[in-house]
This record gives structure tokens, C-alpha cells and sequence, in this order.
């Protein structure tokens, strides 16, 4: 089966600076794909150069094979849900108008999130930072994604709020064949629910492999790339995007 997402000789940065340096990846219909790294390691840009909201620098993007430029806003129309890491809720209304205004029914965020019934009619603003997360991948799943891309679902979540999370990814890639691109923090967790890893580290990816693969190999993994980035890389990259 075609790929829903591929990338090809991607490069993305700031101020024409390449923070991503010739990327190649694709996810395919109903498969999660996890993307891991230290923090400056170019995995949140490469989800906005993959969702539209950051033109290339070099390479390509493709969507369901056809290439494409378009900004995030028609990548939508088209399929795509993008979950930024930054939680992206109405704060001044309720849960259940956060849902409205997403286009989504209730009763197909409840069946994602029945932990929301009874904070349909809180404000998002008074939401639990769980809650507020839950809302917002409820609003993004509810649309029926063809791919959905998501930034950090569990940054500063507990444990168990990080499952419920993974669990619904899981669920809309097996049950509705969504193709999914997660960055994580937590690996050990987010191994536990895909089928395939990326290992990126200043701009590139250095590991490919299947979950299973990855588990086997997880103190390499995270005594050799994800035990932090240099603070180089990181203020190289904090200088692109103040300069951008």
C-alpha cells in the first residue's frame, strides 16, 4: 500500500539555515511511526516542514504521492490533523464548544475520551493540562485524520494520561487505518504502541528501525542519543528561529 506521507531529500531551518538536513521518511495507511531525539534535535521542525507551516529548504513533501507545497490550512482539508506541542484549546470556552468549533460530534470525542463527559461545560482555561490535551486530540481525531501528525502529546503529562493518549493513537491507526507521526519523549512508553522508530540527532535521523528492534536496542538508544543535546546545537538552533 502507498504511503500517505513521504519526505525526500528533506532540509528545513530558518532564515534559510537548515536546522533538518536531507530527510527521508514516508509512514504508510494504519502504521505509527515514532520520531525520537534529544531536545534541538530538529524533530519539531520537521514536523512544521511536513505539515506546511515551514516551506523546505531543499527536498520534498508528498501526500498521498503527489507532491506538494500547500500550507497546513489545505493539508487539512485534504486529511491531515497536526497536534502542535503547544496545547492549542479555546481557554475562554467550554470543552463541549471546543469540540463544536473543530467540527467534531460529542459523542465521537466521548467515545475517544469518556473521561471529558463531565467536563463538557468547563471552560478549556480551567481544564487540567491532561484534560486540555485530551481535548485537543479528541478535536483532531474526531475529524477522521487520514495522517495525523503529533508534537509531544505527553510533554509534562502523567503517566497515565500519557497512555490514554498513545491508546487512541493506536486505535485510529488500527481501526480507521490513520497514518501517524508522533514526536515522544518518553520511548519506552511510545514503543510500547508503535510499529516503527526514527532516531534523530542535530538535523538527521541515524536510526531506522522496527519497534521491536528498538526495544532490543533501547540503552544503546538512549545512552548514545536521547541523554540530551549540546548546548551548540541547541543555541544554534534557538539563534535560526530568532533570526527567522
Amino acid at each position: 500500500m502507498s504511503a500517505i506521507l513521504e519526505a525526500r531529500g528533506l532540509s528545513a531551518g530558518y532564515a534559510g539555515q537548515p536546522v533538518v538536513h536531507d530527510l527521508d521518511l514516508e509512514v504508510g495507511p494504519g502504521e505509527v511511526v515514532c520520531l525520537l531525539g534529544p531536545n534541538g534535535a530538529g524533530k519539531t521542525t520537521t514536523m512544521l516542514a511536513l505539515s506546511g507551516e515551514l516551506p523546505p529548504l531543499a527536498g520534498e513533501v508528498a501526500f498521498d504521492g503527489e507532491t506538494t507545497r500547500a500550507p497546513l490550512h489545505k493539508r487539512a482539508r485534504n486529511g491531515l490533523a497536526y497536534v502542535t506541542e503547544e496545547r492549542s484549546v479555546f481557554k475562554g470556552l467550554s470543552a463541549r464548544d471546543n469540540l463544536r468549533c473543530g467540527g467534531v460530534d460529542v459523542a465521537d470525542a466521548l467515545a475517544l475520551f469518556p473521561e471529558l463527559e463531565k467536563r463538557l461545560g468547563v471552560r478549556g482555561g480551567l481544564l487540567s493540562g491532561g484534560e486540555q490535551q485530551m481535548l485537543t486530540l479528541a478535536r483532531a481525531l474526531g475529524r477522521r485524520p487520514r495522517l495525523l501528525l503529533a508534537d509531544e502529546l505527553s510533554l509534562g503529562l502523567a503517566p497515565l494520561v500519557v497512555d490514554r493518549l498513545l491508546q487512541a493513537v493506536r486505535a485510529a491507526a488500527d481501526e480507521r487505518g490513520t497514518g501517524v507521526l508522533v514526536v515522544e519523549q518518553h520511548a519506552r512508553k511510545a514503543l510500547n504502541y508503535a510499529d516503527r522508530v526514527l532516531v534523530m540527532t542535530r538535523g538527521r535521523v541515524r536510526m531506522a528501525l522496527t519497534a521491536t528492534e528498538a526495544r532490543g536496542q533501547l540503552h544503546d538508544i538512549e545512552s548514545h542519543y536521547l541523554s540530551g543535546a549540546s548546548m551548540a546545537d541547541e543555541r544554534a538552533n534557538s539563534a535560526s528561529r530568532t533570526a527567522g
